[in-house]
C-alpha cells in the first residue's frame, strides 16, 4: 500500500518523525519498519525521519501488507452500499434500518462492513469501523478505507471534530429545546439495554432541539457530545419521551426506530477541506 499526502497550507514546519507519531499517530511498530525500509518519500525524494516538512510538500509512504492487521470478513453485495462521500481515504454511506454496522460472528454475511468489502474489492481496498450505528438506526456513517488514517479518525471523535446531527420522532410532546446529561450505564438485568446511572454510569450529553410536533409526537434533532451505547434512545426514554419504534425502550408498535443519522460534517484530515453528508431523505 503507498499513500502519498500534499500537506494543506496550514501545515507548520515540522519533521517526518514528528509528522508521523504525533499527527498521524503511526504505530510505534509501522514507524520503525517506515525508518529502516526507507518507506518515506518527500517530493518524490527518499527522506529521513529528521528531516523537514513544510506546507505544500508531497509526503509518501509505502507500507508492506504485514504492517497492518486486518480482520477479513465475509462478501456481502455491492450493489447496497449507498456513498454520500468518497474518496481515496474515507467513505460515508447511508446505513438502511434494519442492518447492523459489522459482523459479530465469522459467519455473517449480510451487515454493513461485509457490503462495503464487496463494494471496495474492485478498488483493491478494504473497509475500517470507526464509528457504530445501532442495526435500527438508518443514516450517515462514516468508514477509513484504510489502517492508516484509522487511528487519526478516532482521535477527531474524541476530539468531538465529526459533528452528527440526529433526527427523531418521539412520543408526547416536548415544548422546548434540552441539554440531556444523565450518566449512562448498562443495565444489570437486560444486558442488550442501557439504563440512566447517576453513580456508575460513564457522561453522556445530548443537545435535543424541538422542530415540530405532530399528534402527540415531537420531531426533535439531537446532537451528540458523547458516543454512549444508545445514548439518545436512554435519554429521550428517560425523560418520557421514547423514540417511536424504539424495540428496547418502549412497547408501542411502529414499523422501525424513528432515529435517522442526518448528517455528519467534519475537516477532511489531510486536506482540512470541510466535508458535508446528507443522508437525504430523512425519516419522512
Amino acid at each position: 500500500m503507498e499513500i502519498t499526502i500534499t500537506l494543506p497550507d496550514t501545515q507548520p514546519t515540522t519533521t517526518i518523525r514528528e509528522l508521523l507519531e504525533q499527527e498521524w499517530l503511526v504505530p510505534r511498530k509501522v514507524r520503525h519498519f517506515l525508518r529502516i525500509r526507507k518507506n518515506v518519500w518527500i517530493n518524490q525524494e527518499p527522506a529521513l525521519f529528521h528531516f523537514e516538512v513544510h506546507a505544500g510538500d508531497h509526503i509518501t509512504l509505502r507500507f508492506e501488507e504485514t504492517d497492518y492487521q486486518y480482520q477479513e470478513v465475509q462478501l456481502g453485495k455491492a450493489s447496497f452500499v449507498q456513498p454520500l462521500y468518497e474518496d481515496d481515504h474515507l467513505l460515508i454511506v447511508n446505513k438502511p434500518a434494519g442492518m447492523k454496522t459489522h459482523p459479530n460472528e465469522p459467519t455473517e454475511n449480510d451487515t454493513l462492513l461485509n457490503h462495503l468489502a464487496a463494494y471496495l474489492k474492485k478498488k483493491e481496498q478494504r473497509p475500517y469501523v470507526v464509528h457504530r450505528l445501532d442495526k435500527e438506526t438508518s443514516g450517515a456513517i462514516l468508514f477509513a478505507k484504510n489502517p492508516f488514517v484509522l487511528p487519526i479518525l478516532g482521535r477527531m471523535l474524541e476530539q468531538k471534530k465529526i459533528y452528527r446531527r440526529y433526527q427523531a420522532l418521539v412520543w408526547g410532546t416536548i415544548k422546548e429545546d434540552l441539554i440531556l446529561k444523565d450518566k449512562i450505564g448498562r443495565d444489570r438485568h437486560d444486558r442488550r439495554k442501557r439504563v440512566v446511572d447517576p453513580y456508575k454510569g460513564q457522561t453522556a450529553l445530548t443537545h435535543v432541539s424541538v422542530d415540530q410536533v405532530l399528534n402527540g409526537q415531537t420531531q426533535v434533532y439531537c446532537v451528540l457530545e458523547t458516543g454512549r451505547t444508545h445514548q439518545i434512545r436512554v435519554h429521550l426514554s428517560h425523560i418520557g419521551h421514547p423514540i417511536v419504534g424504539d424495540p428496547l425502550y418502549q412497547t408501542r408498535p411502529a414499523n422501525r426506530l424513528m432515529l435517522h443519522a442526518l448528517e455528519l460534517h467534519m475537516s477532511h484530515p489531510f486536506t482540512q477541506e470541510t466535508i458535508v453528508a446528507k443522508a437525504l431523505p430523512g425519516l419522512w
